[in-house]
Order: C-alpha cells, then sequence, then structure tokens
C-alpha cells in the first residue's frame, strides 16, 4: 500500500479493494465479514430481542491520552446497546478518510478497534470506506452501528420513582478534560495527566442489573451528567437533586475546568454510566460496581425527589441549592 491514503482508495476499484482487504478483513477477521456482501447476516438467540444502536465520531484530536477515535468508536456503541440492557454481539464500522492521511496512522487506529472489540466480545460484521478530497474533511471520520440481544428488559426514565437512588460509576468529566487539554497542546501553560476514562460500560452494566432494582442506566456522554439527568426528569412529576459534596471529581479535572470557566457536571464522559436505582438495592447495586474494575470510585450523587418536578438540582457544600438546565450551546465541539 501507498504511504499515505489517496482518493483512489475511495474509487471503489482496486485501490478500495486493497484497502479493505489489506487492511481491513485481516483486522476483524470473521466468517460474516469475509463474504464482503452489502451488509451482514448474523444469527440471533431463538426468541430473543434485538438492541440495535449506532453512532458517527468525529473527535478532534484523532489521538488523545487514554484512547483514540478507534477505540472511541468501539466503546461508545457498545456502551449504548448495554445501556438499553442488551448484550452487544455485532457492530458495522464506516470510515470516512480525507486524503493525505498518513496509513500508518490508519493501521494504528484500526489495530485499537479490533483490540477493544476483541476485549468486549463483539465482531465488525459489515462495513463501508469512503475517501474525500483534502480538504474536505478532517483526517478521519468513524460511523458503528451495533447489534445486541436484549437482556436485561424494562429500562428506562418511565420507570423512575421519587425516592429512588442516583449512582455513578466513576469520576466525572475525564474524558471531555483530556481532550480540551490534548487540543490545545500546550497553549494553556497546563501540564496534565489527566486521560480520557473511555472504556466499555458492559463488565459494570451487567454487575448493577444482576444486582437488582435498576430503574434505568446511561452513559452521559455529550452534555455530560447535568444534562443526561436532565433527560431523565424533563416533563416528569419528579426532579433530582444532587449533592456536590458527594460528587467524585479529580482536583486536576476540577482545576482544569476552573481556569477555562467550565463546569464538570457538564463535561462528556466515555467510560462512566449512570444508574438510577431503588433505595432499597442502592447499597447492593454500588457495591457490585465497585467490584468491578473501572467501578472502584462509584458513588450515590443524589435521589429522586418530589420537589422540582422536571428538574436538577445541586445541593450545594454551602447548604443552597442551584437548578442545573440542560447544556445550551457547544460546550466543546468534536468530544466525541
Amino acid at each position: 500500500m501507498d504511504e499515505i491514503i489517496t482518493l483512489d482508495y475511495g474509487s471503489g476499484g482496486k485501490k478500495t479493494s486493497e484497502l479493505i482487504e489489506k487492511m481491513f478483513v485481516p483486522a476483524f477477521a470473521n466468517p460474516a465479514l469475509e463474504a464482503l456482501g452489502d451488509g451482514a447476516v448474523v444469527p440471533v438467540p431463538q426468541g430473543g430481542r434485538l438492541v440495535l444502536s449506532t453512532d458517527s465520531f468525529v473527535i478532534d484530536p484523532l489521538f488523545f491520552p487514554g484512547g483514540n477515535i478507534g477505540r472511541l468508536a468501539v466503546c461508545g456503541t457498545v456502551n449504548d446497546i448495554c445501556m438499553c440492557g442488551g448484550e452487544p454481539l455485532y457492530l458495522t464500522l464506516g470510515a470516512i478518510i480525507e486524503e493525505g492521511l498518513p496509513v500508518a496512522q490508519l493501521k494504528e487506529i484500526i489495530a485499537s478497534i479490533a483490540a477493544e472489540a476483541r476485549a468486549v466480545g463483539v465482531q465488525i460484521v459489515t462495513g463501508d470506506t469512503k475517501v474525500v478530497e483534502k480538504g474536505r474533511g478532517d483526517k478521519l471520520y468513524l460511523n458503528t452501528a451495533g447489534v445486541g440481544v436484549l437482556k436485561y428488559p424494562g429500562l428506562g426514565p418511565q420507570a423512575i420513582r421519587p425516592g429512588d437512588k442516583v449512582l455513578i460509576s466513576g469520576m466525572i468529566g475525564d474524558h471531555g478534560t483530556a481532550v480540551m487539554l490534548a487540543r490545545a497542546d500546550g497553549g494553556l501553560g497546563l501540564e496534565s495527566t489527566i486521560e480520557s476514562d473511555c472504556m466499555p460500560l458492559k463488565a459494570l452494566a451487567a454487575a448493577a442489573c444482576e444486582a437488582g432494582g435498576v430503574r434505568v442506566l446511561r452513559d452521559p456522554t455529550r452534555g455530560g451528567v447535568a444534562t443526561t439527568l436532565n433527560e431523565f426528569c424533563e416533563g416528569r412529576p419528579f426532579g433530582i437533586a444532587l449533592s456536590e459534596k458527594a460528587l467524585p471529581i479529580r482536583p486536576q479535572v476540577q482545576a482544569a475546568c476552573d481556569l477555562l470557566g467550565l463546569e464538570p457536571l457538564y463535561c462528556a464522559n466515555e467510560g462512566k454510566m449512570l444508574c438510577v436505582v431503588s433505595p432499597e438495592k442502592a447499597d447492593a447495586v454500588l457495591a457490585a460496581m465497585r467490584g468491578v474494575p473501572g467501578g472502584e470510585n462509584a458513588a450515590c450523587i443524589g435521589e429522586v425527589t418530589s420537589d422540582w418536578p422536571g428538574r436538577v438540582a445541586l445541593r450545594t457544600v454551602f447548604g443552597g441549592s442551584r437548578i442545573l438546565s440542560k447544556l445550551t450551546g457547544a460546550q466543546l465541539p468534536r468530544i466525541c
């Protein structure tokens, strides 16, 4: 193959075949993919219900502390399946590549996709590639779609009741802060060890659901924790009250956000899980999450209340309360 991606690789001809057959197919080798059809026919457990999700990834930069666009694409779609109570099985992969992208970078990203898919037990079974002229894209965009079977039915905001507890699986705002600092590339004069929290939530979701009492699961990506919780209670006869002192936020994340006038509760997360659970099961779910790698810092951060119907409030360390609305505008575009 050439040293860089050229428009020929998107022509649908020889170079396209070379790109697919030499880079993508070997990395994700399985019979469904090797058929190279326009789609994939895959077995479904008899009588099961499918869970489907799709997502596109346009993050800038492509490589960031803790991951890259390839790892993010797998984790993002796998997590969406898991948050619906599904067991992820298969992924599709679409790649829009800008002319001039170094082949070495693409190869590294593909290797990350393959490694993450193997780790979480899913297969990339079909896909598509397009190449656009230099200046008509921004290096690489990815699209993934996921297929899974429903394992834990009945999850959703409609199941939430006053008195329920709000749990989170770990530290808040790591991904958004890590990408923000990576994008600044030293321009802020900050030395940072913050890494993205990008990881699959399959084991955490299963542990929580097996413990029982789970009403709804959600990964608070764009818009962060505050926006996701607003989506839970918007238009409903209950509200959510968070405790500021209970929020697990790294001091360096808080410091970076303070410097830039940002709020960690609105920063994106790519490896954290919000979980609303019945009060009698909250301790068991919290213990289950803490027993899974990546869930060691799980915490109860609030509760569902009849106060503030349809709204999210933060009880501050000073004894007051303030309303947290949905994020308006783009706190940090191209975050995933």
